[in-house]
């Protein structure tokens, strides 16, 4: 689950309480109770993972025409 720390907010990592989860980075964590809980009281929000759309130079540029 991907994650961000709500604005103003840093959530310490689980087990690396020295280590923050911040507003400005995303940050992959596992679903644990301990995220589960962060986010279930707002300290941490979900952000939707981004996809990368793949485009070919065939596609871009008309060059599959024959």
């Amino acid at each position: 689950m991907i994650v961000k720390a709500t604005a103003g907010l840093r959530v310490p990592k689980e087990g690396k309480p020295r280590q923050y989860i911040t507003e400005t980075d995303a940050v992959d964590v596992p679903a644990t109770a301990y995220y589960l809980r962060a986010v279930a009281c707002g300290d941490l929000v979900r952000v939707a993972p981004v996809t990368a759309t793949k485009t070919t130079k065939a596609a871009t540029t008309g060059q599959d025409k024959e």
